[in-house]
């Protein structure tokens, strides 16, 4: 692809009419689009009290939502939209405005969903934030949402989508430092109203059973690595989770020799399973982690990029260094000569290319034996291999966007005890590191604490 122009912020414009059309179509959407036909609100009083305080003047308001899935935003839309005002008229309360809430959202969405859903988000009230880097425009205004809107801000604090529906990743800092810094911004205007983050858990589970989809897609996998699979199909947790586990350990072994052979990186060799471990769940995870480090050093040797953080944390860096390639800055067409222009144009096509060693990180990065191994039930199979399925589709060059469809789903949405903020103020001053830190802790354990287990087979 040639360079194109610099990604630009995305600002807010919130439009009545494309909010007042989407509250009517989004259930329509959510069932023949998602395949999402029904939901399960848990201690929705606190939502409902949460949103009387902020429209009163008492309270502003953060949303911190789980983020497991795509279908997040349009299931928290659903809540708003729906579901609290009506069970704010059982309370007889009336809402002015309607409830909504603004929100943050990735700026490489309009990348790779297309530009009409960058225009969606924005007239819906979305801010765009570019993760890998101190964006200063959508931090401002984050903070002024925050401190001014006329509605809550709704923000995930996972960062991204993990595909785990009862697997909770660490928490990014941000969600509890716009609250301390709004609940400062209050304390310092000499305004009453408290500070509160409101922890909301979004989990999904099957609405019948899907073991037969789910020993469907396992073997279209298992077809596609070369790998024989069992021939009585047998519907059994274990045999199933046996042949997981080998087409896993296939696609590693298929890709170290991948890396060993093109990129000239050495990986160590495949052990024997463990005595402490016969399942190989801890081998394979260290053959996994091996094999995921090296993907991002050949990248990030390719962008001069040094290692700093997490996996997540070093996707983000990579991401972020892609973009300043694909769209540089001062790309304007009077700005440089054509040959440094056809110049620019062969780096953005060479880093595109080269950018897939960080997407097929993102896609294995969450896959772990012990997942499935811990609790085989329906749910976490389709987690883990839904994951394989996407990693299976960077390789290949597919649209990981285009998942298959295993069932009828159904959602639960718990909200969770409201933290006050403002009180921790003095804190806060004190060491605002360790304030944001410690209540970053607390909200990863509400949120932990939000997660349902699943069904287990028979029960």
């Amino acid at each position: 692809m040639p360079a194109a122009a610099p990604l630009e912020f995305l600002p807010p414009r919130l439009d009545p009419r494309v909010l007042s059309l989407s509250r009517r179509l989004l259930p329509l959407w959510l069932q023949r689009q998602s395949g999402i036909t029904g939901r399960e609100l848990r201690h929705p009083q606190r939502l409902v009290e949460a949103m009387r305080r902020f429209q009163a003047g008492e309270s502003r308001l953060l949303l911190a939502f789980r983020h497991p899935s795509l279908d997040d935003p349009a299931c928290l839309a659903q809540l708003l939209w729906h579901d609290l005002p009506r069970e704010g008229h059982r309370q007889g309360l009336r809402w002015h405005p309607r409830p909504h809430a603004q929100f943050l959202y990735d700026r490489g969405i309009p990348l790779w969903a297309g530009a009409p859903t960058g225009w969606l988000l924005s007239r819906l009230g979305g801010c765009s934030i570019q993760r890998g880097r101190l964006d200063t425009a959508a931090l401002r205004t984050a903070r002024q949402l925050l401190l001014e809107g006329r509605y809550p801000l709704a923000i995930a604090p996972e960062g991204a989508t993990n595909g785990h529906n009862e697997r909770l990743s660490s928490l990014e800092p941000g969600v509890a430092q716009l609250a301390y810094w709004t609940a400062d911004d209050l304390d310092k205007a000499g305004r009453s109203e408290a500070m509160t983050v409101l922890p909301i858990g979004l989990q999904y589970s099957f609405s019948g059973s899907v073991w037969r989809p789910i020993e469907e897609l396992l073997s279209q996998l298992e077809h596609d690595c070369a790998l024989t699979s069992d021939p009585d199909h047998s519907l059994e947790p274990d045999r199933l989770y046996g042949r997981l586990f080998a087409l896993a350990e296939r696609m590693l072994t298929l890709m170290e020799a991948f890396y060993s052979k093109a990129y000239r990186r050495p990986l160590p060799a495949a052990a024997d399973a463990l005595e402490a471990d016969p399942a190989g769940n801890r081998d394979l995870a260290t053959r996994l982690g091996h094999l995921l480090e090296t993907a991002l050093q050949e990248l990030e040797q390719s962008l001069g990029i040094e290692a700093h953080g997490d996996l997540a944390s070093r996707c983000r860096l990579l991401e972020q260094a892609g973009w300043d390639r694909l769209y540089p800055s001062g790309n304007g067409n009077g700005e440089r000569s054509m040959l440094e222009r056809g110049l620019a144009d062969r780096l953005a096509e060479e880093t595109e290319q080269r950018m897939w060693h960080m997407r097929l990180v993102e896609s294995f990065v969450a896959v772990s034996g012990s997942y499935v191994r811990q609790r085989p039930s329906q749910e976490r199979f389709a987690d883990t291999l839904l994951l394989l399925w996407d990693a299976h589709c960077r390789i290949l060059g597919s649209n990981p966007g285009e998942r298959p469809r295993l069932g009828p789903r159904r959602v639960l949405i718990s909200l969770g005890e409201p933290i006050e903020v403002r009180q921790r103020l003095a804190s806060y001053r004190k060491d605002r590191r360790r304030a944001v830190a410690d209540l970053t802790a607390e909200l990863q354990t509400s949120l932990e604490a939000l997660i349902v287990p699943s069904r287990m087979p028979g029960s």
